[in-house]
């Protein structure tokens, strides 16, 4: 007699282990563009950068779980702004590396998942993205963040357990494209309102922490995106790079 347990889990741990080519080139650098309009266009930017926000804030919460800070939560708001709260040593590299770790979160995920598809490994990638919505599930503290996680979750879980190999690839390639391409825009945004060392935002208080220029904060953790867009698009599309 099956278990279904027992064989969810076979499933699970195969897939863990299997590969899949990517595709075309054609098809990586068609999908690149699906995801470049995405993000410039908008009418769909909002909601790409609801999903870069949600990134924003784990990387928040990871660094500073990393760094012995006591996680209270993480919210996510409509406006696509969002807050990870913590509480420990106000000053220090723990949360000097925790604040900065908003910006870089988005384009750190999406270099190492360009790392993992080059590599065949889409399933591997799409259960991590699965396993990383759970884990910020369970420090989700409103009812609009329960909701965009439950929602992103479910996707990524059915297209994960249900799609084709071919689907489940486009898919991660997308979503790595979006992390990629969408990272560097939120800092852009800053330099350009001139919003970069408004009180409470990530540069504002890496300046009060350090006396390092909030634009110079903002300058270097867009660096940093586009250093990892860079990496990203040269492990994608190595042929587009040698031209």
């Amino acid at each position: 007699m099956n278990d279904p347990a027992r064989d969810a889990w076979s499933r699970v741990w195969t897939d863990l282990g299997s590969r899949q080519p990517l595709p075309g080139a054609t098809t990586v650098l068609l999908l690149g563009a699906v995801a470049a309009v995405l993000v410039v266009w908008p009418l769909t930017w909002p909601r790409v950068r609801l999903g870069v926000t949600l990134v924003h804030e784990a990387g928040h919460a990871l660094v500073a779980l990393l760094v012995g800070r006591r996680l209270q939560g993480i919210r996510l708001h409509s406006d696509t702004s969002g807050v990870t709260l913590s509480r420990g040593r106000p000053r220090g590299p723990g949360m000097v590396a925790m604040l900065a770790a908003g910006y870089l979160a988005p384009a750190a995920l999406g270099l190492g998942a360009a790392l993992l598809l080059a590599d065949g490994r889409a399933l591997l990638l799409l259960w991590s993205l699965v396993v990383m919505l759970v884990g910020v599930l369970l420090w989700i503290r409103n009812a609009f963040g329960l909701l965009v996680v439950l929602v992103v979750g479910t996707a990524v879980a059915l297209v994960t357990w249900y799609a084709g190999a071919r689907t489940q690839t486009a898919a991660a390639l997308l979503v790595t494209w979006l992390l990629l391409l969408a990272a560097p825009r939120p800092l852009v945004e800053l330099l350009v309102a001139g919003r970069a060392g408004r009180r409470g935002s990530d540069p504002d208080q890496l300046a009060r922490l350090t006396r390092v220029p909030s634009v110079v904060w903002t300058l270097l953790l867009l660096l940093a995106s586009l250093s990892g867009l860079v990496v990203g698009v040269a492990t994608l599309a190595p042929d587009l790079v040698r031209r």
